[in-house]
């Protein structure tokens, strides 16, 4: 299972391709963006994300075509351009979050680190096992 994150930079990478942007969008969404499992994402990103899906599923598709397809191709370069800056932004979000939470894991690691300068006060013996002997 891809994660929000894994889901979110693949897009992020789709969108900077060379291709037009309404092209882009229309990739990005079904290469990447479509199982994005959305309750991996904050508040924040999620309400932000179901903004760019409403606005990817905005427009009732003709014969031969889905409604991701319809709504990009009625959007404006703008408002497809605007649509790929949410995706990227909601990606910054994503870091930003698991940042933070590995700064927090950080410093409870450096917080249990610092207690074991206590443990050069003990001697070698108090860590001392006997040996394990296989036996046939």
């Amino acid at each position: 299972m891809t994660s929000a994150w894994e889901s979110l930079h693949f897009a992020t990478l789709e969108l900077v391709r060379s291709t037009p942007i309404k092209q882009r969008l229309v990739n990005a969404y079904r290469r990447h963006l479509i199982s994005l499992p959305d309750d991996q994402l904050s508040d924040e990103a999620r309400e932000m994300f179901g903004q760019v899906m409403k606005s990817l599923h905005g427009v009732q598709p003709q014969k031969g075509e889905d409604a991701v397809a319809a709504s990009v191709r009625k959007m404006s370069i703008q408002e497809a351009d605007d649509c790929a800056a949410h995706i990227v932004e909601i990606f910054g979000i994503t870091c930003r979050e698991l940042l933070n939470a590995a700064r927090v894991s950080a410093e409870v690691v450096q917080l249990h680190s610092v207690e074991r300068e206590h443990l050069a006060e003990r001697s070698t013996a108090d860590f001392e096992a006997p040996a394990l002997l296989a036996s046939n």
